[in-house]
Order: C-alpha cells, then structure tokens, then sequence
C-alpha cells in the first residue's frame, strides 16, 4: 500500500495529460497519453506499481515552488555537503503560447537537476510500470538511455546516466558538483512502428525554458481578477487550464483515481473524467480568472458531448469521457493495495448511469453565461437547449441520486429540483436566442410551480432551514446554492437562517464544512473545502463579509506547499482526502474569493458583517 501523504504532490501538466511529484523528488503518478490512460506510475495507490525518483542520496532539507506564473516545479534540496535543485514539467508542443497550451503536447515528462553550491551525491531510481502496474516491461539500454517494452507503448528514458538494470528497474548514481547540470526525458510512443529518439541535455534545457515560457504566456493573457486573494485566484486558474484537455476543452474533475474520502474507506472513485454538474460554477470561475476562450470551449464540448442523448428521449448523462465518450463503465483493479489500503482501486465510474435532475440547470445556466446580450446559438445548440429547458418542465417532479451521487434509493432532492428551476429561469431569459416565446408561458408555470415546491416542502420550520430533501431533517451544504443562483434574494429570512444552520451544524470544530448529515459511511468521510468555499460565498452575499473572509481563509490553508487543493479534509488529523488536486475546490475558491470582493464594494449599510 502507498503510505504518502496525499497532500505532499505537487501537479505537473501539458493540458492533455498529469504527473504527481513527491516532495523528495518521486514521480509517483504518470498518465500518458490522457488525463485517463492507463498509469505509467502509480505507486500513489500501491508501492509495487511503479515511479521515477531523482534525489540526494541523503538526507537533505526540501522547498519547492511552482516558478512564478508556471507550473513548472521547482524542489531544492539543501545537504551538509551542497545544494541541487530539480525542476519537473510535462513538455508543452514547441513555442505553444497563450490559449494553445497542449494543443501539439509530445508526451513527455522533463527532469533536470542541477547543483547550485558544493556537492550532491544524487540517486536516481526508475521503475516504469506501466497499466497501473501490470506490465512489467523489459528495459533494455539504447544509446543515450532505456527503452521499456510491454504493453501498448514503448518508453524511452533519456539519460546523461548510466543506468543499471535489474528486472524492470534501473538504479543510477552520481555526484554533481557546482554548476553540474544533468537532464533526463522521458517519452511515450506506440508499441510498434518507430520508436522516440533520445533527447540531449540541452534540448531538455531548451524545452524545460519553452514550457515555463508558454505558461507564462497564458498567464499574462489571464490577470482579469484585481482583488483579495488575486495570487490565489491566478493560480486556480492554471490549475483549470492545467486539468484542460486541449483537444477538447473538457476539463477534468481531478487528475486521479480511487484516492478515498475516508482513509481505509471503499467510496473511493475515478475523477479522471468531465461532470456536467460542475459546468455553471466552473464557468463562473473561468469567467473571473478571464479564461473567455477556455470558457467558451468547455462550454462547447458539453454541447456537443450531449447533444444527441435528448434527440432521443433518453436522460441527459451526468458525466463524460474527456474525448467526449459515454461508456464509462467501472472496472475494480484488484492487484492494486490501494492508498493505505483503501480498496477496491478503479477505473471507470458507474455514475454514469446515474439520473441526476440538476444537470438541466446546470447546462442551461452555463449555456446563459457564455450567450452575450442580444446574442445568437447556432441551430444545433439550439434546439439542444431547447430540449433541455422542455425536459426540465416534464421531469422536475421525478426523484433521483442528487448532487452527491448517492448509490442508493432515488429520492427528491432540493438541490435538483433547484437546479430545475434554474433551468427554467435561464431558459425563459434567452428564449429569443432560443426562438422559443411560444414556451415560455409554460416554462414560467412549472418555475412557479418548482418555487412554491421548495418553498412548501424544501423548508423544515423546526430546523429553521431548507433541508437536504422534501420533507428531510437533514441538512445539506448544497443548500446555499439557493441565494447562490437566485432562487431567493440574500436578505431572506429563510436563506439566512438556513446559511446560519450551516454554519452552525454541518462546521467541524476547524471550520470546515461537510456535504451533509446522514447515514453512517457519509459521518465517517472528509470535510469538504468546496462546501466551506460555499458557505464563505453565501455568507458574502447575505452580507456577513467578516465572518465570510473567517471561512475562506480557514478553506484556504488547507492547500498544500504548492498552492493544490484536494477535495477534502480529515477532520481529526487535518490531512487532504480524495482525489488531488480537485477542480471544483480551486473553482470554489475562484468564486468564493470574487464574492467576498463584490459584498466589500458594496456600502457599508447594505453589509451585516462588517
């Protein structure tokens, strides 16, 4: 089993595919070709399956950092004897600038270590397994480095280092003196046909310069947020743009599989793939960080992807293959001991198959942010729209899983009739670019008749609160959504009182925010930071900005060195739970954090909190 602590990784991407660094220096995760291909290193979820480390032979003191504006990783060592310094990064195509980050990515991890002062003794250890272990491939020298065979790719590792060879593992030792340089590459190509040839030390350096510089690029064209936590805010961004599949626009949920939301626990899925349910809040957030075009292109490949499940009556998938498959079909890993055995390991994620009524809004809402004034949509996103908005008015009054994916009886959840409102409201706001005004007195019936749902059932005036479902005791995080996409206006007394209920009830003593209140797995798992970036946004708007800036900073010191945020939180131990780093905590923080600048602007009269 892995034993690592989940939040000492650090992300490296090309916008197609991720790696995950230890802080001492150790690939531990490696997906090539996609963000979903099978992992070349996956010693994150089991020690035998495989990882690259380069580091001090001994002990040393570690900081690392992203160089500035990049994700480029850079991890200093500092020894008795000296100090070297390793910079990481999955290689962007030649000279990729601006918004054209991975569109011809190679495919390639790039490591150089160079010593700064005195002298390091470095070790190097390879131990490519590719298939999430399962090939153990046969490494046979070529000049210049090691080629792997096995499976459905060659690997080709270019080395300055002679490297020994014992079973499907290298070993490689050196000492670097000041001003030493050493760079190492490896790359990915198909198993039959020409092979990759190895690259030099000095075109790994080239490379390594032109992929900070093409991040910095999109940096520059990405500062649209002036506000608190601007430095925050900017790196979220990239950390959207780094879980970007260019090719499509499709971003992912996280760059990994089956990391568990309770240590040891089994509710432990792969998050390597797109939910529609993320699309409205991770637009908002791309929009903050003035990702226009990403925006745009994620918005695009939603459309797209699911345009064709409602031309045929069947429900709108919750989810999608980066490349805009459908098939998700789970697949449990046995051979794999899982992170600190948190078993079964998997690939795939049968929520999928999952009805979950919220998407509607979602879509819609994605669909009215993208759609400027006076605005048009071409036919076919057209009459998709238009066929969501109508499903939306026919099935709100159905059950289903709701926003967490529960794998148990359909039940009605507030949150997805919410969303079905949300449908309807933004539907009914671009019916001219929908051609649709002859739906839109029906379409404002069923709102009126989704409000006064909620309203009646959703409230449970014991808790004082709008609760989890119809006629529920529990209380939900997803709650807050209700000032959030404005159902309700932040000064009502039910949205207060339902924020002050969150705050109170579903806060652990560190401040931090569970989903929900319910059966007895659900009490045992993490602590969710995008929750807690919720209530931080809600208690913006309803006007309480002191105890909303609280929230947020509590959320936000919960990244690790680099600025990742997982998914959630060990309440006891404080240690990051789930897959990592996760978009939706970094889309949570986007928008938490533009919340709390806009209810600071505001006179100080119409704020609570102050």
């Amino acid at each position: 089993m892995s034993t690592r602590p989940i939040g000492d990784h650090a992300l490296l991407s090309d916008c197609r595919s991720a790696a995950l660094v230890t802080s001492d220096g150790s690939v531990d995760w490696l997906c090539l070709p996609r963000f979903d291909s099978p992992a070349i290193f996956a010693r994150l979820l089991d020690e035998n399956a495989g990882h690259w480390s380069i580091r001090p032979a001994g002990p040393a003191d570690v900081s690392r950092r992203y160089v500035e504006q990049t994700l480029v990783l850079e991890t200093t060592f500092r020894t008795t004897g000296g100090t070297a310094v390793l910079r990481d990064a999955l290689a962007l195509g030649r000279r990729e600038r601006g918004h054209a980050l991975g569109t011809a990515s190679p495919g390639t991890l790039l490591r150089q270590i160079t010593c700064t002062e005195g002298q390091v003794p470095v070790e190097i250890a390879y131990a490519p397994r590719p298939e999430f272990g399962l090939v153990h491939p046969l490494l046979s020298p070529v000049g210049g480095g090691l080629a792997a065979y096995g499976g459905a790719h060659v690997l080709l590792l270019s080395s300055p280092v002679d490297l020994a060879v014992s079973g499907s593992t290298a070993h490689g030792r050196i000492t670097l003196r000041a001003s030493d340089r050493l760079g190492f590459a490896l790359h990915i190509g198909p198993a039959w046909g020409s092979e990759p040839a190895p690259w030099g030390s000095r075109r790994i350096r080239r490379r390594l310069n032109d992929t900070a510089e093409g991040w910095r690029s999109w940096s520059r064209l990405h500062r649209g947020y002036v506000g608190p936590w601007q430095v925050e805010v900017g790196h979220s961004g990239r950390v959207l743009r780094a879980l970007t599949f260019a090719p499509t626009g499709a971003i992912v949920a996280a760059a990994t599989t089956s990391l568990p939301e309770r240590s040891g626990g089994t509710r432990n899925w792969d998050y390597r793939y797109t939910w529609v349910r993320d699309a409205s809040f991770t637009l908002q957030a791309l929009a903050t960080a003035a990702c226009e075009k990403e925006k745009d292109k994620f918005f695009d490949f939603l459309a797209r992807a699911a345009a064709t499940q409602l031309q045929r009556g069947v429900d709108l998938q919750i989810m999608y293959g980066i490349g805009g498959e459908r098939d998700l079909s789970e697949r449990v890993l046995p051979h794999l001991a899982g992170w600190r055995n948190s078993t079964p390991v998997r690939t795939g994620n049968d929520a999928w198959r999952q009805r979950q009524l919220d998407v509607y809004g979602e879509l819609l809402d994605a669909a009215h942010q993208t759609l400027p004034p006076g605005g048009s949509l071409d036919p076919p996103t057209r009459d998709f729209l238009l066929q969501a908005a109508e499903t939306a008015a026919s099935r709100w009054t159905e059950p289903d899983q709701g926003i967490w994916e529960r794998r148990g009886p359909s039940r009605h959840f507030l949150h997805s009739k919410l969303m079905c409102w949300v449908a309807l409201d933004r539907a009914i706001a671009m019916a001219p670019a929908l051609r649709a005004d002859a739906h839109v007195p029906h379409w404002r019936s069923e709102r009126d008749r989704i409000r006064q749902a909620i309203e009646q059932r959703g409230w449970n005036p014991r808790l004082s609160a709008f609760t989890q479902a119809f006629e529920s005791d529990d209380l939900d995080a997803s709650s807050l959504m209700l000032p959030i996409v404005g159902f309700l206006p932040p000064h009502d007394r039910r949205v207060q009182s339902t924020v002050l209920a969150i705050a109170t009830h579903l806060t652990d003593p560190g401040g931090l925010v569970r989903r929900y209140r319910g059966d007895e797995i659900e009490e045992e798992e993490g602590t969710f930071l995008l929750c807690t970036f919720w209530l931080a946004h809600a208690l913006a708007l309803t006007g309480h900005t002191t105890r909303a800036r609280q929230v947020f900073q509590t959320a936000v010191a919960h990244a690790n060195d680099v600025g990742l945020l997982a998914e959630e939180t060990d309440s006891t131990t404080g240690e990051a739970l789930g897959n990592f780093p996760q978009a939706f905590s970094h889309i949570g923080l986007i928008n938490a954090a533009r919340a709390i600048r806009d209810a600071e602007r505001q006179p100080a009269t119409r704020r609570t909190g102050h």
